[in-house]
């Protein structure tokens, strides 16, 4: 009994903390690095004591970094991982071998990092990515951890994350997404992603458009940083995540498998080896035997993430139309079904016409529905978009009303797909958290 009040006083200081980080959400997003530098600085400048792993690119970033981070766990290094954004709490943006941050260590935190922004006059704006970001980099220097896996928020030149060094700087791919911030066009978008590139520090790429590979080898050529390529340096054949053999600069191995669906995943799995065998070189060895189990125990929820099976329910974060391409493969390839159920939201800054265009032709019927977000697109304005294609289309504001419909609909044999946004994927995954697959 007497542990209780100490526990909701912890709760209480936890949500306060998250109060005011979320306030900082406010100023929107603001790219440059002035702000975290001065935040890091009055902080101690704890990522200047961290050796990081920096990935950047358009999609794939956070399964090639949870692939990377299972691999190196099972080689025993002590390991953070930062990404962005969570899908149900706060605390799944950091951790360290596989497990969050405690709420009451970002409670302290937050408190701690607050008096030293006051104390060395660091007024607003600066934003909640400046503040977590710098926040995490306290944490990982704070519990010593032997290498930090860092993602991109945004785009990568301005980018908070982008105060490291890296012992590798990763690019996933390139593709369209955000140009309204970064710039309309794909080489204006690679431009920003290669700002991650660092003086004498390799970098691997699974970028294919020629364009943007001249434009990457340009930049690698500049700053004398080795560049390594997916399809060159390190390849895959194979088109099953269950069965596909890597070559790369040391090893071969042959019917590896990995515990994320879709045949994208072999391309994210492929960058993460390569990434490995460039590690061995710089000092960190990575054994055939850490590659091998890493990527068949990797978790990464919300992507193609199979929630429950009966009915059978697919979550799926595609966001943009690379992502929605990748889905609509994997929709092919790894589930057959008899009826898609599609129920999607989108944010109102996204192609959201592309998206719609690429996976609603799959389905049978397609339920349009929208995050709790200000920034998500209206179910008209998504329904507008798809009036003429001659689909069965519900629109359901209520998203625990329109997951509800969508079961009511979904038979054995048939499949729910709920996708569009990971807004979207972490409140569906917050309705389903009580049930398991069977």
């Amino acid at each position: 009994m007497a542990r209780e009040p100490v526990a909701r006083k912890a709760l209480n200081t936890y949500q306060s903390s998250l109060d005011y980080l979320y306030r900082l959400e406010k100023f929107g997003m603001i790219f440059g690095l002035t702000q975290v530098k001065r935040i890091l600085e009055a902080c101690g400048n704890p990522h200047r004591e961290l050796q990081v792993i920096h990935i950047g690119g358009t999609n794939g970033k956070g399964s090639t970094a949870a692939m990377m981070a299972s691999i190196l766990q099972h080689e025993g290094y002590r390991v953070g991982l930062y990404t962005s954004p969570h899908l149900i709490d706060f605390t799944e943006r950091i951790r360290i071998n596989g497990q969050e941050i405690e709420k009451e260590v970002v409670a302290e935190l937050t408190s701690w990092m607050i008096e030293r922004v006051n104390a060395a006059k660091i007024t607003d704006p600066f934003t909640f990515f400046d503040f977590t970001t710098a926040m995490a980099f306290l944490y990982f220097s704070r519990k010593m951890v032997d290498l930090a896996i860092v993602e991109v928020g945004l785009g990568g030149r301005l980018d908070s994350t982008n105060v490291i060094d890296p012992l590798l700087s990763m690019i996933t791919n390139v593709s369209r997404d955000h140009e309204e911030v970064l710039g309309k066009g794909i080489l204006k978008i690679a431009r920003e992603k290669a700002g991650i590139i660092k003086r004498k520090r390799p970098v691997i790429t699974a970028a294919t458009q020629p364009g943007v590979l001249r434009l990457l080898s340009r930049v690698c050529r500049d700053k004398e940083a080795p560049l390594y390529r997916v399809g060159k340096e390190f390849r895959s054949t194979g088109s099953e995540t269950s069965d596909f053999t890597y070559e790369g600069l040391h090893r071969k191995l042959w019917n590896l498998q990995v515990n994320l669906r879709g045949p994208h995943q072999i391309v994210n799995a492929t960058t993460a080896l390569g990434a490995s065998e460039i590690l061995e070189q710089l000092g960190y060895p990575v054994s055939t035997s850490a590659m091998v189990e890493g990527l068949r125990s990797v978790e990464w929820p919300g992507r193609f993430e199979l929630v429950t099976s009966s009915p059978r329910v697919i979550l799926d974060g595609a966001h943009n139309p690379a992502g929605a391409i990748a889905l609509r493969e994997s929709l092919k390839e790894e589930f057959p079904y008899r009826h898609l159920i599609l129920l999607i939201g989108i944010l109102k800054d996204k192609d959201f016409g592309t998206i719609l265009r690429t996976l609603t032709p799959l389905a049978d019927h397609v339920i349009l529905s929208k995050p709790h977000l200000d920034r998500a697109a209206p179910v008209s304005l998504l329904e507008k978009a798809l009036k003429e294609n001659g689909k069965t289309v519900e629109a359901i504001e209520d998203l625990e009303e329109a997951i509800k419909r969508g079961l009511s609909l979904t038979g054995g044999e048939d499949l729910l797909c709920i996708t569009g946004s990971l807004y979207m994927v972490g409140e569906a995954k917050a309705y389903f958290r009580p049930q398991r697959v069977r």
